[in-house]
């Protein structure tokens, strides 16, 4: 997510590593990320659903409020995977478990959850076990590029967090390799909307202040990339949703949340809330002028989708 940004002049280049090299190696890009997911989990409470669900809503009526919208996008995941209950599920990046605990709980999936931070991994497993569930749901600590995950998943799903991992198509591959024959990767990412734009606003100060301020490392590459990069791993592409609208309602919400909860948000973690508030303005500042959010939904298939018998 970035900003649109009025500086004139000549185009920077892109920052070292990026577009298509490692600008991180893996652990680096981890530690430099967890500067944010390691805050406190009440800062996240303070500005995001009753499910700390930190990616976008999917908003289907005018009137729905946000847990309503997080609970739809929930569905909504389940739906592009082509869960019916009970499947093996990876969750790369599952922050504080939204998804991880939602498909178990009310799909009744086996799910093994991946996030760099500790806090993260404790605070879901505390819910797991709060919610009697505990046996259907793994969560590994580590950068997923380090971890040694076995298994035929029956899904795999990364939202928003292949943004902070340097080596896109690496990743990639080992989720496909994780996946049995026909299984389905959803993948849903904030990004630039063009290789133009990438260059020439991934250097400016509002992107910084996101990817580098913010997060610690992100590379926020134009879509086109991943698409590259996951047919580089293997996979058939089933299916493309633009989410930027929905996105940034989301967004709206969250900024208002935590400009209502200021107080909140600077006991759990001080200093915290101007640089938070100032994030999402300039996240939403930027979307359909220099960002997007797509999600794509793929298999491991080489024909794709079955045909009519």
């Amino acid at each position: 997510m970035t900003t649109t940004d009025t500086h004139t002049g000549a185009r920077p280049a892109p920052p070292e590593g990026r577009d298509g090299g490692l600008a991180l190696p893996p652990e680096e890009a981890r530690q430099a990320t967890n500067e944010h997911y390691e805050l406190p989990p009440e800062v996240f409470m303070a500005f995001l659903d009753e499910r700390v669900k930190y990616s976008s809503a999917l908003y289907l009526t005018p009137g729905a409020t946000l847990e309503e919208a997080q609970t739809a996008k929930l569905h909504f995941v389940a739906e592009r995977l082509g869960l019916r209950g009970g499947e093996c599920l990876l969750d790369v990046g599952c922050g504080w478990g939204s998804l991880t605990l939602f498909m178990a709980q009310e799909y009744g999936c086996e799910v093994t959850g991946v996030t760099p931070s500790t806090p993260q991994a404790e605070y879901v497993r505390e819910q797991a076990l709060r919610l009697r569930i505990a046996d259907r749901v793994h969560i590994r600590v580590g950068s997923y590029s380090d971890l040694d995950i076995d298994g035929r998943y029956d899904a795999a799903t990364m939202l928003g967090s292949i943004v902070h991992m340097p080596d896109r198509v690496a990743v990639l591959r080992k989720a496909y390799a994780s996946l049995r024959r026909e299984g389905r990767l959803y993948l849903s990412e904030s990004c630039f909307r063009s290789a133009e734009v990438y260059r020439e606003f991934a250097s400016r100060p509002g992107t910084r202040h996101v990817t580098e301020t913010i997060f610690g490392f992100a590379d926020m590459v134009p879509f086109s990339q991943l698409i590259e990069a996951a047919e580089s791993a293997g996979f058939s592409l089933e299916r493309l949703d633009d989410l930027t609208a929905h996105y940034h309602r989301t967004i709206e919400e969250w900024e208002r949340r935590a400009q209502a909860n200021r107080e909140r948000i600077e006991a759990a973690a001080p200093g915290m809330a101007e640089p938070l508030v100032r994030y999402l303005r300039t996240a939403n500042a930027g979307w359909g002028y220099t960002s997007k959010h797509y999600a794509l939904t793929a298999a491991k298939s080489r024909l794709g989708p079955k045909a009519a018998v």
